[in-house]
């Protein structure tokens, strides 16, 4: 009984921390991604270019945040 307890606080411990570190990835994405949007207005043309991978890169990345922790969230939901 007890090892079933300590088992569940484990994986629950696991979890948070995973979900706390996609969260920071999310919040550090997302900072990037204010900053990139800020600085489009004081690049030249040529820089824009470069600018524009950059946003569609975090962009894609705070996609990949967003649905790791859906489905991080879908799992635990399952389990219990």
């Amino acid at each position: 009984m007890a090892e079933a307890v300590r088992s569940r606080r484990k994986k629950a411990a696991q979890y948070e921390e995973e979900r706390r570190q996609l969260v920071e990835g999310m919040k550090q994405t997302r900072d990037q991604l204010n900053f990139a949007y800020a600085q489009i207005n004081t690049y030249t043309d040529p820089d824009l270019v470069a600018c524009v991978y950059e946003i569609n890169s975090l962009q894609s990345r705070y996609s990949y945040f967003v649905r790791q922790v859906k489905e991080l969230e879908a799992a635990r939901e399952e389990a219990v």
